[in-house]
């Protein structure tokens, strides 16, 4: 039996689509992620892939309880991949009493110390892009890291000091 393809494909200015063709009979399914935090679920007939069966726009809370969901318990909510080369990417967020709100990324000496990367942060509807060690970061921002399992453990451990 084959693995599950999964690709995805930009929408400039709207988002990403994830398209999934199962293994039950080839059937399509897509995800539309829109750049406001909204998701697009849809699913396509088997006997016709072009031809939509059903189409559900979900709030970015609908979409989070959906993936409680799909997710066994025993998975990590925050894990966003896992590649074979053994790098994870995770969201990891600061909180309001973190001894890290109000100081400058780099000052959290996160990637030298543990090789963790963090290559992005969203605050409230806004995603900054590749940090400088200049960005000055604040409770409730949500760093996305990557790096090994150990070197994102680290870093977390790094962001919840208090």
């Amino acid at each position: 039996m084959s693995a599950p393809r999964l690709s995805s494909t930009p929408l400039p200015g709207i988002g990403v689509r994830y398209d999934l063709t199962t293994r039950d009979h080839g059937r399509r399914l897509s995800v539309v992620a829109h750049r406001d935090g909204h998701r697009t679920v849809s699913a396509y007939r088997e006997d016709d892939p072009d031809a939509c069966d059903l189409t559900v726009r979900l709030t970015s809370e609908e979409a989070a309880t959906l993936i409680d969901a799909l997710m066994p318990e025993h998975h990590t909510p925050n894990l966003l991949s896992t590649t074979d080369l053994g790098l994870v990417a995770e969201r990891i967020e600061l909180p309001g009493s973190s001894h890290w709100n109000g100081r400058l990324l780099g000052e959290s000496r996160i990637r030298t110390d543990t090789g963790a990367s963090v290559v992005a942060v969203l605050r409230r509807a806004e995603a900054i892009p590749s940090p400088t060690p200049h960005f000055r970061l604040a409770g409730g921002d949500i760093l996305i890291v990557i790096g090994t399992r150990e070197g994102v453990e680290a870093a977390a451990a790094i962001l919840g000091r208090e």
